[in-house]
């Protein structure tokens, strides 16, 4: 029996706590907010009277898989150069966690374009890999992958070799550690520039169109490197992709993209199976007949 001189703290010391019903403990994790890794925010780019990106927005998650999809032009690629800072955007934010990307208060908080050093530091939080390999042709797979970490991020060569090879290894390439691109397959140099990507230890991956270079017999082993890392190491990865059978069974959210928005986005069985927009049915369609 509890004394009634009992304090709030004397009770809480004899009392257990009531647990809570699952259906509560459910309702309480879903109320709190899920913080991006990757935020576009208003994001619009133009090229002259062209606008590939049109008040773009767009919220990525720690460990999502995205894929992007839509017709030439949409504003798909562009979306992943402008997060390399290899285009410039004209209006909007972009934020890497809790870092805005192109731009950064100055001592009065105000926001102002972002310095070198601080869209530098900024940017290595994000590897990316091109349709093109675009590997060194002088330097083997081993040393293309090394280069990087060595030069960029100040890592001790050993260091940097002993990581490279292990990286060569996770995508099937450990006995090529020696060869040169022009003794890879095209599956096998992409292959290496991934490598080459997680070699500087990124949060975010970005892969653009990468088997759109390869024979279709290879684009599988390219595709199931992804696949690995993907379901291994819980990497954040935004692709643009014509394989929409990978889209479908690889990505937690597809986004389809029309005159640089997001026309319509959601699971993968809702896009493929039951698109609600006409736009997104008849590029979905015209996929379909072209395969």
């Amino acid at each position: 029996m509890t004394s009634p001189l009992s304090t709030p703290n004397d009770l809480s010391r004899h009392s257990k706590p009531t647990p809570l019903h699952p259906q509560e403990a459910t309702a309480m994790q879903e109320t709190k907010p899920v913080k991006p890794i990757v935020s576009f925010q208003d994001v619009t780019k133009s090229y002259g009277n062209f606008t590939v990106l049109d008040h773009l927005n767009l919220d990525v998650t720690l460990g999502e898989k995205v894929a992007i999809i839509g017709p030439s032009g949409s504003g798909k690629s562009t979306l992943l150069r402008v997060l390399m800072t290899l285009e410039g955007i004209d209006d909007g934010l972009i934020r890497i966690e809790d870092d805005l990307l192109t731009h950064m208060p100055n001592r009065s908080g105000v926001l102002v374009p972002a310095n070198d050093r601080h869209i530098r530091r900024v940017r290595g939080k994000i590897g990316m890999v091109f349709q093109s390999f675009n590997l060194f042709p002088h330097m083997t797979a081993l040393q293309n992958v090394i280069e990087a970490p060595v030069q960029v991020l100040g890592m001790k060569p050993a260091e940097a070799r002993e990581r490279a090879a292990d990286l060569l290894e996770l995508v099937g390439l450990g006995s090529k550690l020696g060869h040169y691109p022009s003794q890879l397959s095209g599956g096998q140099q992409q292959r290496v520039a991934i490598a080459r990507a997680l070699a500087m230890r990124p949060k975010v991956m970005l892969f653009d169109e990468v088997t759109s270079a390869l024979d279709p017999e290879l684009c599988g082993e390219v595709l199931n490197v992804i696949r690995k890392l993907g379901t291994e190491h819980n990497l954040t990865m935004l692709m643009v992709t014509h394989q929409m059978g990978f889209a479908r069974e690889f990505a937690d959210r597809v986004c389809f993209f029309y005159k640089g928005q997001i026309h319509e986005q959601g699971a993968p069985a809702q896009i493929f199976e039951h698109p609600q927009q006409e736009r997104t049915c008849a590029f979905l369609s015209a996929v379909k007949e072209a395969n």
